[in-house]
């Protein structure tokens, strides 16, 4: 299969089709930014900053800490840590030691945790002391040898480092005592014995891993995506050039964005390393904090989810803060509403596009070029060195403009493969090209339209519907702050269309209404039959919506009223 390329038309002049990569580690973008600015300012959290020799230099204290542990090139770390100055330091720490990051959700349950620890053979867990608890209760049955504790508190500026642990306790309502020993130990206690010389580890960027990174739970149980050095520094060129009037070293970046996501990885931590840009980290998304952020930082990169837009847009307040210093906001991993572009982009005077990518691709392989030709309901054209196509479901070849298909792509941030899933591997790739598993289209300038996941579309009466197309329909109405639509088994048309529904403050709607409102908008098959007004939707700590969780709701529903004979 080869394409034409034609997106490479609308590419502005500034942006070259094909990029000259360096054959570098990506921790050696650290290691370049602490030598040429050693007191530039590479991160804000809370009011504690630390500047890049100061992160580098904790960073190799690690590096060689983990190597006196029996750490050896090519064994893995599981890092578990909410965005913090922890978190950065950590995971260039373990790169520097020549091991492999297997970044961690701090959400999950034992299970979780136990799963991807078992599945890595990780022999070093770094987390929160919150957290802990939830590591020691599976410690005994895993790959585990070694476990390292941090407190948020630990990096956090005079009062505040007092004052937290009396927060912690109250949001919590539990206070973690931990026995320190030869296999567990303080984070503070490891870097002020470490060594800040260079460990003499041989990395071979094109080859060697960098990243365990397990995709993202929401289907089912997680893979191991196996991402190199090369995999990663590939993928944040590639978004420097699309982000070509940004200037490094004059950045600031808000990371909100987690980075145990490999979307918040890539562009915002990754990004802002290699681009010597400064972070202003926030240890989870609230939109007063964020809006408090942009306001004071003046603030000029801001990647994010819609979710995190909406609620932004959403902010009662929001009107008290100055947001003209954004110049860029990248949303991804999920579908961007037209309502939700549109009105974040007349507040902050910045332009905000839309991004696609997958764990597998490092992430990103596309985006709307963010000065140039936009196309309404597109998620964009291939970045530089990247190749896509629609697959033809029919012919299983080439399809034609506007047919709808699988999404496939190929590039040089590509996975390796599936960690020890030579099959899973093997079976995600149609020669080099990867297949996502998203549906969609071309269109006749080269530009692609995702109508869905390939698992997320409904067939209801012969029908195939895409939830996507339906979200962005009820985006539309002034009441809805939130929407997700799922199918849901139903005896006689196969499946039916559900709505999911978070109204805005003060707004009252009924299914009718809605129904009323979807019908002049929609086909009649497409039309949601049942609506359910919630306060809010289940979500990964990343914003995506967790579809799994509600239709496992409504099957439990359905088995219920069968036992008891509703109907």
């Amino acid at each position: 299969m080869t394409t034409d390329k034609i997106w490479l038309r609308h590419y502005p002049d500034q942006i070259p089709s094909s990029l000259s990569y360096e054959n570098k580690t990506l921790h050696s973008y650290l290691k370049e930014a602490a030598h040429t600015f050693p007191n530039k300012e590479a991160l804000d959290f809370l009011g504690k900053t630390m500047t890049y020799g100061e992160v580098y230099d904790e960073a190799l204290r690690l590096a060689n800490q983990l190597i006196l542990l029996g750490i050896k090139k090519g064994d893995r770390v599981a890092v578990m840590l909410a965005n913090s100055p922890q978190a950065v330091i950590c995971y260039y720490g373990v790169l520097m030691s020549g091991a492999i990051v297997v970044q961690t959700n701090p959400l999950y349950v034992e299970r979780e945790i136990e799963h991807q620890v078992n599945d890595s053979e990780a022999k070093v867990m770094i987390c929160l002391d919150a957290l802990f608890p939830r590591v020691e209760k599976i410690r005994g049955d895993s790959s585990l040898e070694h476990v390292i504790v941090t407190s948020i508190k630990d990096y956090l500026s005079f009062p505040k480092n007092l004052i937290y642990p009396f927060v912690q306790k109250r949001q919590t309502g539990m206070k973690v005592t931990i026995d320190y020993n030869d296999n567990t130990h303080h984070l503070t206690s490891i870097l002020a014995s470490g060594q800040a010389v260079e460990p003499e580890v041989t990395v071979d960027p094109s080859e060697d891993l960098a990243l365990l990174q397990y995709t993202g739970g929401t289907t089912g149980l997680a893979k191991g995506v196996m991402l190199t050095h090369s995999n990663l520094v590939i993928n944040t060129q590639q978004a420097g050039a699309w982000m070509y009037r940004m200037r490094a070293g004059e950045e600031r970046t808000l990371a909100a964005l987690p980075f145990f996501h490999v979307y918040g990885m890539t562009v915002v931590m990754n990004f802002s390393i290699m681009y010597r840009s400064k972070m202003i980290i926030l240890p989870k998304f609230d939109p007063v904090q964020a809006l408090k952020a942009i306001d004071k930082h003046e603030i000029t990169l801001f990647p994010g989810t819609p979710t995190m837009y909406v609620g932004l847009i959403n902010e009662p307040s929001m009107k008290k803060y100055d947001l003209s210093s954004i110049k860029v906001c990248l949303s991804g991993s999920a579908p961007l509403p037209l309502e939700v572009q549109e009105k974040f982009e007349k507040l902050s005077g910045g332009k905000l596009v839309e991004g696609y990518g997958l764990t597998e691709t490092s992430p990103v392989v596309m985006s709307m070029p963010i000065w140039g030709k936009q196309k309404t309901g597109s998620t964009g054209i291939p970045w530089p060195d990247t190749d896509a196509d629609i697959l033809s479901v029919q012919t299983n070849q080439s399809a034609k403009d506007g047919e709808i298909g699988e999404i496939i792509v190929k590039g040089p941030q590509v996975m390796k493969g599936y960690w020890n899933q030579p099959e899973e591997t093997a079976a995600s790739f149609n020669e080099d090209w990867f297949l996502t598993g998203d549906m969609g289209y071309r269109d006749e300038d080269g530009y692609f339209h995702i109508v869905d996941r390939k698992k997320n579309v409904i067939i209801a009466g012969g029908f195939n519907i895409y939830p996507r197309e339906i979200e962005e329909v009820l985006y539309e109405h002034v009441g809805i702050q939130e929407a997700v639509v799922i199918g849901i088994p139903d005896p006689y048309r196969g499946e039916t269309v559900k709505a999911f529904i978070v109204l805005k403050e003060h707004q009252r709607l009924t299914s009718d209404e809605l129904q009323a409102f979807c019908r002049k908008r929609l086909a009649s098959f497409k039309v949601p039959r049942l609506f359910e007004f919630r306060d809010e939707l289940p979500k990964t700590m990343v914003g995506k919506v967790l579809r799994r969780v509600l239709l496992e709701e409504e099957k439990k529903k359905l088995q219920s009223d069968e036992t008891t004979g509703n109907h």
